[in-house]
């Protein structure tokens, strides 16, 4: 018997995937967090399964999203970037990326980690939403709202509402899986574990 997904992920295999393994799990490394954070500034305005296609070359470019080490890339080292066709050529997002490894390492400094500060937001457990369709589930949420203000606030870019609350769908903050889909059930027994 066919799987019940959230109609999102329609019936490309990465995206299929992508749904069925990453969508909603909660994240607590830092590494993980912040290459989230990047796709989702790559994304501003396109459609996920572009970023998705092109996560691979992301991750090559982008030293695994070791945030230490983007953090010291040089304009030219961005500007070589920028003529890769394997990535999302936008010189915002591109050399936003340093911006943002610079905003995350502070963060981790002063908050111990970058986990530590994002999940405060939800007092530290996913938010189990019991939404029936997609057309329910929020763009922005009051709290996608406040993380942004004091992300901007701390020297992030591509850090709006709509951006951040995808960032916690995402990364599990939220359990945004409509209740028919066979990855609600899962994704809230994860959020027990930490």
């Amino acid at each position: 018997m066919a799987k019940t997904r959230c109609t999102w992920c329609g019936t490309d295999p990465l995206y299929m995937q992508y749904h069925d393994e990453e969508w909603g799990v909660p994240v607590w490394d830092d590494q993980t967090l912040f290459e989230f954070l990047i796709l989702e500034g790559a994304q501003a305005g396109l459609s996920w399964i572009t970023v998705l296609k092109k996560r691979e070359a992301y991750r090559k470019l982008f030293s695994q999203f070791d945030a230490k080490k983007v953090a010291r890339y040089t304009d030219s080292k961005l500007e070589k970037h920028l003529q890769n066709p394997a990535i999302i050529r936008n010189r915002l997002k591109v050399f936003g990326a340093r911006k943002n490894a610079n905003a995350f390492l502070e963060v981790q400094a002063d908050k111990g980690s970058f986990a530590n500060y994002i999940w405060d937001f939800v007092d530290g457990k996913p938010i189990q939403n019991k939404w029936k369709s997609m057309s329910q589930v929020p763009a922005t949420t009051a709290i996608s709202d406040a993380l942004s203000k004091d992300m901007k606030k701390r020297g992030f870019t591509f850090v709006g509402s709509t951006i951040m609350y995808a960032h916690m769908q995402a990364t599990g903050m939220v359990n945004d899986h409509t209740t028919d889909c066979f990855r609600h059930r899962e994704c809230k027994a994860l959020s027990a574990h930490r």
